[in-house]
């Protein structure tokens, strides 16, 4: 009997089950309502250019997923998703972010800004009288102003439109109606409103400007924030819409739409007329900023080096110390050896943010357990661990050794389990001590295998926030006159976050945004030259 010999298709991904086609269907439907419901909020917002975007995506992933074959596709497709959603987006984001003054000061566009400044430009009449309000409509369906002023017996109406509806006083003759205590209870051509209908035209009410007369910059206006008591304001700024500038009031000083800085500035002496500003594009300025702006350029070198230094040292001492552990361990003839693998790895296992917590309470200078218990024959002389910059830097490369030697216990353990014992064997035969062994076999044989995981260990600790800000938050900081705060354990993505974050001044993404750049360009350079180093040591054990 011939035996048939069928081939399978990797591409193919062979014929799927009815119950595989219904799941995928059904999983399908659910991303795309999903992604539905995100373009329609999308659309809404504006954001035209990412709504197209999630469609065409999810137009692929529909065609990916319900032709037949491209079974590598269907397995690569989430991943590349997220890739290009976390990392590649977030890249260029940055990158656009880095050329913009983006910050607390500069949050929104022109016009944004400009009705920020406009109502901080609101002021109150003094010694004007302040009526209670009652909310009107008309046939038109505009909302008017009835106020009162009880003290004098007058009724006034007005609406937003003053050539329409003018801010008068009116009487009876005008069809007002009051009742035993001198409130409106109605007044011809308009319907006065509920309670309840005043709640729900809430927002109409309390942004609705009444003019006290013609001109609504000099005349001032009627507003409310309640809808029961209204008070006369005016302007402390008039806005010239054609020549985009400001005019204070006060002194009649002119203040230009700057685009440059994003700030009605003064052309005379280049006062500011707010600090409420708008983001544009600023080129390099960020750029430049970090290398010649001398409150950055003070302790930045500082921070830069340390950093380094935290990474290696931190590479350095979790290898060493895991690697230690892993030849100790990997002999069969060491007894409870599943006890103690299974000990070693439980930092590994507890959640780091956690362990960091833990690690700062037993840091505490009066309190800890380490000044208290361990070490507490110093006495009166307490170890000030948080407390000054050489200690607090011990302190978080401990806990860091901590949280990642259980990683290097695993992966050395792993990496000698795969190297031949015929190797071994072989160098006791001819005389190598174990020390010699390690050395010349064992050493070589694992930086072969474990090169790329210390790279890539090099570059988490390299911006290992964590670590940092759950232990000292980047202190103790010595320095409190610097402009920018700069503490003596922050390595740069904490003094980042610091800046984008937290900033004396307020945030400044704009800053933030280009140190990260140059902190992705420095890691992926020194990550690319470090792959092409370990192409030496493959030549080395060969």
């Amino acid at each position: 009997m011939r035996k048939h010999q069928q081939k399978f298709d990797l591409n193919s991904g062979g014929t799927p089950s009815l119950r595989g086609t219904l799941v995928k269907i059904f999983l399908l439907g659910l991303v795309d309502a999903g992604a539905g419901f995100v373009i329609m909020v999308l659309f809404g917002k504006e954001k035209f250019t990412f709504a197209f975007f999630i469609g065409v995506v999810t137009l692929i992933v529909n065609w990916i997923y319900l032709r037949r074959g491209g079974l590598p596709a269907k397995y690569l497709a989430p991943g590349v998703i997220l890739l290009l959603a976390f990392q590649v987006y977030v890249v260029f984001f940055s990158g656009y972010i880095s050329l913009t003054n983006f910050g607390t000061l500069h949050n929104g566009s022109y016009v944004e800004a400009l009705d920020a400044i406009q109502q901080s430009a609101v002021a109150p009449i003094e010694g004007a009288t302040e009526y209670e309000l009652k909310i009107a409509q008309g046939d038109d369906k505009e909302l008017q102003f009835i106020a009162i002023d009880m003290a004098a017996g007058k009724v006034f109406i007005g609406g937003s439109d003053y050539s329409k509806h003018p801010f008068r006083e009116i009487t009876e003759a005008d069809g007002l109606v009051r009742d035993d205590y001198g409130y409106p209870t109605s007044v011809s051509g308009v319907e006065i409103l509920t309670d309840d209908e005043i709640v729900d035209r809430s927002s109409e009410v309390v942004t609705l400007k009444v003019p006290l007369g013609p001109n609504l910059d000099k005349d001032g206006f009627l507003a409310t924030v309640d809808g029961y008591l209204a008070q006369q304001n005016t302007f402390s700024y008039i806005y010239n819409e054609d020549a985009k500038t400001m005019t204070r009031l006060s002194d009649n000083k002119v203040f230009i739409a700057d685009s440059k800085v994003g700030f009605f500035k003064s052309a005379d002496d280049g006062e500011l007329l707010s600090d409420i500003g708008w983001q544009v594009n600023v080129g390099f300025k960020n750029y430049s900023r970090i290398f010649t702006d001398k409150n950055l350029r003070g302790p930045l070198s500082g921070i830069i080096l340390w950093t380094f230094l935290f990474a290696f040292l931190s590479v350095f001492t979790t290898f060493v110390f895991g690697l230690i552990l892993a030849l100790i361990f990997n002999d069969t003839r060491v007894r409870g050896l599943k006890i103690y693998r299974a000990v070693f790895i439980l930092p590994y296992a507890f959640p780091a943010f956690l362990s960091a917590y833990v690690w700062r309470g037993m840091f505490n200078t009066q309190d800890g357990f380490i000044n208290r218990s361990l070490l507490g024959f110093m006495g009166e002389n307490p170890i000030p661990w948080l407390e000054q910059q050489g200690s607090a830097r011990v302190a978080v490369l401990l806990v860091n050794l901590w949280l990642g030697f259980p990683y290097m216990f695993l992966i050395c353990t792993g990496a000698l389990q795969a190297i031949p014992a015929d190797l071994s064997e072989a160098a006791s035969i001819d005389g190598a001590s174990a020390w010699k062994q390690v050395k010349a076999i064992k050493l070589p044989l694992l930086l072969v295998s474990l090169a790329p995981l210390l790279i890539a260990s090099f570059a988490y600790n390299f911006n290992n926030f964590g670590v940092i800000y759950l232990v000292t938050a980047g202190g103790p900081f010595l320095d409190p006159t610097l402009e920018v705060t700069a503490g003596a354990t922050d390595i740069l993505i904490t003094f980042v976050y610091r800046i984008a974050f937290s900033g004396s001044v307020g945030s400044d993404y704009g800053l933030a945004s280009a140190f990260s750049v140059l902190i992705f360009m420095l890691i992926g350079s020194i990550s690319f030259f470090s792959f092409k180093r370990t192409r030496g040591l493959e030549e080395l054990t060969q």
